[in-house]
């Protein structure tokens, strides 16, 4: 049975369903149509993104109430079709999660448009934020979600761990001889005091940050991601600050070495964004 009503354009990822007829698009070229229960389970996880579909959620509406057959089987055979389709995996899901014994969870951001005309009427992600037109996601520098490969979650986690403790180790060497690091910025720069206060204070905010996002790693704090996305702007003013650190050591490793390691760290802060979004706060199954 398809979906009455108004049409309804979803657009997800690479993918563009339309609600009444089933056509299934990837990358604007036309997948094999859904039908059935699979067209049905789908939509009903693209009007509800982010939140649980209880199996009992889906047997009531793919089935009516004295249909009788193996709906477990039949729930299981629909959402493997819909994997195979969407060229998804249950171990590492792009759109589709699996709570088991309680239901379905669509993670993916998902747009939706409605006839006629199809004007753009609500964009959500998949905790119910809005979410930028997906034209605008296309040529943003930022990397997409659905643009990255998966990564296992203990990659990405040890790695973003490890950037921590790296800016970590950069505050407390430059904290602890206070005197040193003046003299310093006052071989490098005729007034060094600005620079040495600024340098100071987001030192002392860095530190209770990074132990923040360490900690927050270690015991994988849920939907990490999000709340990295909201710290990034801050993030990234102190990251690019901190970038500079190198050419304080220039009279030691020379300006090539020191110019390497800055544009190394200038890359940092985005690739700490990366990781995030390959795996480390990525839903899994449990």
């Amino acid at each position: 049975m398809e979906e009455s009503g108004p049409n309804r354009l979803f657009r997800f990822g690479i993918y563009e369903l339309e609600s009444q007829t089933g056509e299934l698009r990837k990358d604007g070229k036309n997948c094999p149509r859904l039908q059935g229960q699979p067209l049905q389970m789908l939509l009903m996880l693209l009007e509800r993104p982010g939140e649980l579909v209880t199996r009992e959620d889906l047997r009531k509406r793919l089935w009516p109430a004295d249909t009788f057959v193996d709906y477990d089987h039949s729930l299981n055979t629909a959402v493997s079709k819909l994997r195979e389709v969407l060229n998804d995996t249950a171990a590492n899901p792009r759109f589709i999660q699996t709570l088991p014994r309680r239901g379905y969870r669509f993670v993916a951001p998902v747009a939706v448009v409605t006839s006629p005309g199809l004007e753009a009427t609500r964009s959500q992600d998949s905790v119910g934020a809005p979410l930028a037109n997906p034209s605008d996601q296309r040529i943003s520098m930022l990397s997409d979600p659905q643009e990255l490969p998966p990564v296992p979650r203990a990659t990405t986690k040890l790695l973003f761990s490890l950037v921590q403790v790296m800016y970590l180790g950069f505050y407390v060497a430059y904290l602890v001889d206070l005197r040193q690091t003046e003299a310093l910025f006052g071989e490098v720069l005729a007034d060094p005091t600005w620079a040495f206060v600024l340098l100071l204070l987001t030192a002392a905010a860095g530190i209770p940050v990074r132990l923040y996002l360490l900690s927050a790693a270690l015991f994988s704090y849920g939907r990490l991601s999000d709340r990295f996305q909201k710290l990034f702007p801050a993030v990234f003013l102190m990251d690019i600050l901190w970038a500079l650190a190198p050419f304080l050591l220039v009279h030691w490793i020379g300006r090539g070495l020191a110019l390497a390691a800055t544009a190394a760290l200038l890359f940092l802060p985005f690739s700490q964004r990366s990781l995030l979004l390959m795996g480390a706060d990525r839903p899994v199954r449990d």
